[in-house]
C-alpha cells in the first residue's frame, strides 16, 4: 500500500470545499472524517469525488470504539468499507478509546487502562477492522486526563504491543502527547524516545486549550481550536531529530475553524520545522513558528 506523501496535509472542511477547488492549495494530501460521508449521495459526495482527483485522501475515522468489549459496530465496519472501497483512501485510521457500550453510543473518545485485558480486546477490534477493510490501519495515542489506578502498560508499551500483536500502524498525535503528559505528569521527551517510530506513518499536530481548576492547577483539554503550541513544536521537532526522518504531518483545527488561508498557512509550519528539525543536531535545534 502506498505511503501518504511526505508533506503537510490538513483536514478537509465542508466550509473550505470550494476554497480548495479554486485555488488547489499547496498542501500534500487531505484527510477526512469518514463518518461525515457515510449517508449516500449529497453535496459532500459530490465535493470529495472532485477533490480527490486533485489530492490523496486519508480517512481518520472517530466512531468505531476499538476499546469496546462488545467489538466494533458491524453496521459502522460495513459502511466504512463502502467509503474505502469507493474512494480508495492512501491511509485509514483509529483511535485507540471506546466510544459504545451495548447500544449506548457516547460522542466522545473515551481512554482505555492499559491491561492485558484492554490489550487482547483492541487488538481482536483491529484485527476485524483490517480483515474486513483488507488493508492494515493506524492506530492513534489519545489525550488524557486523568491515570487509571492500575495498569500493566505505560503507553508507549501499550501502542508497541498493539502493534506486535496485529501488525498495524501508528498514528502519533504530538499534541495528545503533550496534554496528556501534562496532565498527568510524565515526561514527554521520555514518551518519545520510548517510543519506536518504524510503525508510525503519520503524525498529529494540533492546538489545544489551558483551563484553570484552582489557584495552583490547570488542565490543557485538547480541542483543537487554535494554532499548535511552541511546546508542541518543540515536541515534534525531537521526534523528528531522534529518528532523522520525515513524517507525513497534519495540522488539526476542528473548532474556531480559520479561513483556508489561515490553515494552509499553520500546516506549512510543518514542513519548515521539519526540515530545520533534519537539518540541526539535536543540541542546536530550536525551531520558531512564525
Amino acid at each position: 500500500m502506498p505511503n501518504l506523501p511526505l508533506k503537510n496535509g490538513i483536514s478537509l472542511k465542508a466550509q473550505h470545499y470550494q476554497g480548495i477547488l479554486t485555488t488547489l492549495p499547496d498542501v500534500g494530501w487531505l484527510e477526512i472524517h469518514p463518518e461525515n460521508y457515510m449517508s449516500s449521495g449529497g453535496l459532500d459526495h459530490k465535493y470529495l469525488r472532485e477533490i480527490s482527483q486533485h489530492y490523496p485522501i486519508s480517512m481518520h475515522g472517530v466512531g468505531m470504539s476499538l476499546g469496546s468489549v462488545n467489538g466494533v459496530s458491524n453496521s459502522h465496519l460495513q459502511n466504512l468499507k463502502k467509503l474505502v472501497d469507493t474512494y480508495q483512501p492512501i491511509q485509514v485510521s483509529e483511535h485507540i478509546a471506546w466510544s459504545e457500550h451495548q447500544s449506548t453510543h457516547l460522542n466522545d473518545l473515551l481512554p482505555l487502562p492499559y491491561t492485558n485485558e484492554a490489550l487482547s480486546v483492541i487488538c481482536e477490534n483491529i484485527d476485524k477492522v483490517q480483515a474486513t477493510l483488507n488493508r492494515t490501519i493506524l492506530v492513534e495515542n489519545p489525550s488524557t486526563y486523568i491515570d487509571f489506578e492500575h495498569q500493566d502498560f505505560s503507553e508507549p508499551e501499550f501502542l508497541s504491543a498493539i502493534v506486535k500483536q496485529t501488525s498495524c500502524g501508528l498514528l502519533l498525535d504530538i499534541n495528545n502527547i503533550f496534554v496528556s503528559a501534562s496532565n498527568n505528569t510524565f515526561d514527554p521527551y521520555e514518551y518519545l524516545n520510548n517510543l519506536p517510530a518504524d510503525p508510525v506513518g503519520e503524525v498529529h499536530l494540533a492546538g489545544h486549550s489551558v483551563v484553570p481548576l484552582t489557584e495552583f492547577k490547570e488542565i490543557r483539554i485538547d480541542d483543537h481550536s487554535s494554532e499548535v503550541s511552541p511546546q508542541v513544536w518543540a515536541l515534534y521537532q525531537h521526534f523528528i531529530r531522534i529518528n532523522n526522518r520525515a513524517f507525513p504531518t497534519l495540522v488539526e483545527w476542528d473548532t474556531n475553524i480559520p479561513s483556508l488561508e489561515i490553515l494552509v498557512k499553520e500546516s506549512k509550519k510543518a514542513n519548515k520545522a521539519m526540515q530545520y528539525a533534519l537539518q540541526q543536531s539535536s543540541s542546536e535545534a530550536t525551531y520558531d513558528a512564525k
